[in-house]
């Protein structure tokens, strides 16, 4: 599954995320530009040092060795309806396909920028975050309760005041996760 940089940007939905694939749930998938993106604007809109991020994609680099496919760049011939911004997440995506991945999917939260018929005409589909973890938990509640179990420790590592996990939920748009994993 490719993690589009707009999933990375935060550090809650970014650290269940690496716990899950840490569990086997998936195979995470990315390009170097798109740790570019995300490090560049973590830097700019959340104010972190660049050495530090640089050092937290280092450290994903090495958690994950199989995840970094390269230079996608030429998976993006043929691309035309999807945004021409977002065409290097699709190229990503095809080159884990072509890597011999089996239902390459791309997690976005920007899922207007990515053309469903050009997507599925290439087998690949694009869902957001909330999306796939209400799935997740339809396949695997017990693994993905105790991936949230941490996500108080999360906000408290990343400077913030750990909350309920039915409100850290709705903060980070997680509204079907939160029906599931943490009702009223």
């Amino acid at each position: 599954m490719v993690l589009d940089a707009c999933v990375l940007m935060s550090g809650i939905v970014r650290r269940l995320m690496l716990r899950l694939a840490e569990a086997g749930a998936f195979q995470p998938v990315w390009s170097e530009r798109i740790g570019d993106e995300w490090r560049r604007n973590a830097a700019r809109i959340w104010q972190i040092d660049p050495q530090r991020l640089a050092d937290k994609w280092a450290d994903m680099q090495r958690r994950f060795p199989l995840a970094d496919c390269g230079d996608a760049q030429g998976f993006e011939q043929g691309l035309k309806y999807s945004d021409a911004k977002d065409w290097h997440v699709i190229a990503t995506a095809r080159a884990a396909q072509g890597a011999g991945a089996e239902k390459v999917a791309i997690l976005t939260w920007n899922l207007k920028d990515f053309n469903r018929s050009e997507l599925r005409r290439m087998g690949l589909r694009a869902l957001d975050p909330d999306r796939y973890l209400s799935e997740r938990w339809q396949q695997d509640a017990t693994q993905l309760a105790l991936a949230c179990e941490m996500i108080a420790q999360d906000a408290a590592a990343l400077g913030g005041t750990p909350q309920p996990l039915r409100e850290a939920l709705r903060r980070e748009r997680l509204y079907r996760l939160q029906a599931l994993a943490a009702p009223a």
